[in-house]
């Protein structure tokens, strides 16, 4: 059974909290990137010294920050729209990716005000704002290893 006290894991508050924890992963104030050691198995011949490797992944560093940016303006605009605090806000579920696969801004009007559809307070400025935010952003993909090609 799920520990009360500890924040619900909705799949918005999940992708937020990924966005912040790669963000602060990524971020230049962090200390030294991790770092991998190979070791010889006990029992060999051959005493190689201890290699350091380093796992690298290609992020794009400045689409997470847009996002994770976006994302912490959304929460914020919905505490105005309900007029509470960022643990009393509904459940829900803007999924940027989701409104980046739908055609046009008209669908995603739709699509928001679907979402919103609890919210009693005049909520159109918010969507315009939010549609001009998501307009030129990419989907995340995975992460891709350095040295891949994306398809």
């Amino acid at each position: 059974m799920p520990d009360p006290s500890l924040p619900l894991r909705t799949p918005c508050n999940l992708k937020l909290f990924l966005l912040r924890t790669m963000a602060a992963v990524t971020s230049p104030e962090t200390t030294p990137q991790p770092r991998v050691y190979f070791q010889t198995p006990p029992g060999t011949e051959e005493e190689v010294p201890q290699k350091q490797g380093r796992v690298t992944v290609k992020y794009d560093r400045k689409e997470l920050r847009r996002r994770l940016n976006l994302e912490e303006w959304i929460v914020s605009q919905l505490m105005n729209l309900y007029d509470c605090e960022e643990d009393e806000v509904p459940e829900l579920e803007i999924d940027v990716d989701e409104l980046l696969d739908l055609p046009s801004d008209v669908e995603r009007t739709i699509r928001v005000k679907m979402l919103l559809v609890d919210c009693y307070k005049p909520n159109d400025d918010f969507i315009a704002a939010l549609l001009e935010k998501v307009r030129g952003m990419q989907k995340l993909n995975t992460p891709q290893k350095k040295g891949e090609l994306t398809p």
